[in-house]
């Protein structure tokens, strides 16, 4: 759609009565969003394809990705949030004390990630959040239009020179910040990971998982991909023309995935195209007074409500600005990535569009509302006052009249807003993640019960897992119990009784080991082969520790209720076949090439869906499983 000659002269008679500079600056030369600036073409090392934009979207939901299975990128980016978190986090901030509200504490809103595990995936205590979900310690911005950006995160760290993190070697010299970004959470301890987490650990995990296997009501592109049920190398092979998963192809897929979220189809949109009815008088008049004060940062002249293109000039801030939030000590933002004194403070300016649909704003989401927000920038009394250590003069030169905030809010809530983003639309779907609130069904939950050990404290279940059928991660902790005693894990799909459960199954025996001389914590690992449980019970599990204080010498932990269910996929047959790798031939060379080969570690595409778990009990490669792939071989039973 080409700019007519009508939404320039609408934009100039907005724009009648404000200063000549800011005139000149967004009414003589306006362009339409769909038109100016137009779409940065991709880095030529990472062109679109439809094949890659699927895995990118199938990857950017799939909460297998994370070391938990219970954190997808979709999870902390929201599209019916503008790309942001529809969930609240509360990080400690530098002091580490969690103090009451946000505004005056150096407290943050953030994303919440995983608990902490450490190198083995053994839960531990974080000094910060003992044993709940971490959360970062700045609030997550949109991929929506971040096409355009030239660095991404609020301090601009996820650079236009993308670097291939396994190798080291420059992957795109310029204009892959949303490649470099996107390899950024997936290692994060914080966000998806876990202490010592590599990319090995990465992609050997995605070549033996289904993928999207924990998500519901996909939409109608990726279930059509997925309809045949692909493995990950298979995906891969599609887009990049072998079945190799690295973290490149990674940063690759997600990166083009994320260049189509455009969003362009605002009222405001149609409104500079000509139609003079799409924004109300009251958004008009918010668009005059927002022209006037802040589209100096956030510029109104090129449609996406931030200045995109100028990345860190040596004057004025460019697309990092301070605005005075906390003191510059608390988080010193872009000062940290390029060491410039003049830079302390600063922090990208967003993008406005779809702003309304968030639930904090700011790099620390210290706001809860747009009013909140516009009377900050206002000085409006009873709102927090600026610190002024580098805070940018624009800032200061702000002077919004009273009454404005109002329709400045209205513009920026409904003007700005594309419905597509809202109603979750193509090319803004998503599918029902796990961890989602209407897939509770099928998450752990505890039920109380127990009994106190040493202190009279009762051992605390950890669990909070996908129990899917094929699970070799599974995995369930216990804390605040007596340090150094044995701990048993027992589950039963009877129900308890007056908080105990039968022991009708050993999982296993640890110990509780100690962090840092805190109370005792012990982490089991239960793989949930398709030999082991079936999918529709469910299990009680309760762990039992050795305790001279408790009764009879035994502290019981509370209860975890967890469901068995299939994945998306549907659930793995218990045994594989001598057609191990999958091309229609049985018990043949071939075949037995492949199973060895998987053993190793490099499972073919189409080999048997649990790899080397050949009898499906949840131990990988074991004598157990070389000796059922030679019994099937042989014409016998698994």
């Amino acid at each position: 759609m080409k700019q007519g000659r009508s939404g320039r002269v609408l934009l100039t008679s907005i724009f009648a009565g404000v200063p000549l500079a800011l005139s000149a600056l967004v009414g003589v030369s306006y362009y339409t969003f769909a038109d100016v600036p137009p779409l940065p073409p991709p880095p030529p090392q990472n062109p679109i394809t439809e094949e890659k934009r699927l895995l990118g979207k199938i990857l950017f939901f799939d909460e297998q990705l994370s070391s938990s299975n219970t954190i997808a990128c979709a999870t902390c980016h929201v599209m019916s949030r503008a790309g942001a978190d529809g969930r609240v986090g509360t990080n400690p901030g530098p002091n580490g004390i969690f103090e009451p509200g946000i505004i005056g504490t150096d407290n943050r809103t953030g994303s919440q990630g995983v608990v902490r595990m450490d190198a083995n995936l053994n839960y531990f205590r974080d000094t910060s959040f003992n044993f709940a979900a971490q959360v970062t310690g700045r609030a997550a911005n949109s991929p929506i239009n971040a096409r355009f950006n030239i660095d991404s995160f609020w301090d601009g760290r996820a650079r236009s020179q993308f670097v291939d993190p396994q190798t080291n070697t420059v992957a795109i010299p310029a204009g892959g910040s949303l490649e470099s970004q996107a390899v950024g959470p997936i290692t994060n301890s914080v966000e998806m990971g876990h202490d010592g987490v590599d990319w090995n650990f990465v992609t050997s995990k995605l070549a033996n998982v289904q993928p999207l296997h924990l998500a519901t009501n996909l939409p109608p592109d990726v279930a059509a991909v997925l309809a045949s049920k692909p493995s990950y190398p298979q995906l891969f092979a599609a887009a990049f023309g072998d079945g190799a998963i690295t973290a490149r192809r990674i940063a690759f897929a997600i990166a083009t995935y994320e260049r189509t979220l455009i969003s362009n189809q605002a009222p405001w949109d149609a409104f500079v195209a000509g139609n003079t009815t799409a924004l109300t008088a009251t958004q008009q008049a918010g668009l005059q007074h927002f022209g006037a004060n802040c589209g100096v940062c956030h510029t109104v002249q090129n449609g996406l409500f931030t200045n995109p293109n100028l990345p860190n000039p040596q004057q004025n801030g460019g697309n990092f600005r301070n605005i005075g939030l906390r003191p510059v000590t608390e988080d010193n933002g872009r000062q940290a990535v390029t060491g410039n004194a003049a830079d302390r403070g600063r922090f990208k300016v967003p993008s406005l569009r779809n702003v309304g649909l968030k639930r904090n704003f700011m790099h620390n989401g210290q706001f809860t509302t747009l009013d909140e927000v516009v009377r900050y920038y206002a000085r409006a009394q009873g709102s927090p006052q600026p610190f002024l250590d580098n805070i940018d003069p624009a800032f200061l030169a702000i002077n919004i009249p009273p009454q404005a905030d109002v329709q400045i809010v209205d513009f920026l809530a409904n003007g700005l807003l594309d419905p597509r983003v809202r109603d979750q639309q193509f090319p803004f779907d998503r599918p029902t993640l796990y961890t989602d609130n209407d897939r509770a069904g099928d998450r752990p939950s505890l039920q109380g019960g127990g009994i106190a050990g040493a202190g009279g404290v009762i051992p605390s279940m950890l669990a909070n897992q996908p129990g899917y059928v094929g699970n070799a991660d599974f995995r369930v902790g216990v804390f605040n119990a007596l340090p150094g005693a044995t701990a048993r894990l027992y589950a039963s799909l009877a129900a308890p009784i007056a908080g105990v459960i039968s022991q009708d199954i050993l999982v296993g025996t640890t110990s509780t080991g100690t962090t840092t001389g805190l109370s005792g914590v012990a982490t089991m690992n239960w793989p949930l082969g398709p030999s082991v449980v079936t999918a529709g019970q469910v299990y009680f599990l309760q762990w039992v520790i050795d305790d001279p204080a408790a009764i009879n010498g035994q502290a019981l932990s509370r209860i975890a209720r967890l469901p068995i269910f299939c994945g998306a996929q549907g659930c793995p047959a218990p045994c594989g076949t001598s057609d191990f790798n999958g091309d229609g031939d049985f018990g043949t060379d071939q075949d037995i090439e492949a199973f060895f080969a998987c053993l190793g570690g490099n499972c073919c595409p189409t080999c048997y869906t649990l790899g080397s778990d050949f009898n499906g009990d949840g131990d990988f490669g074991t004598d157990q499983d070389i000796e059922a792939f030679f019994r099937v071989l042989g014409g016998g039973n698994c």
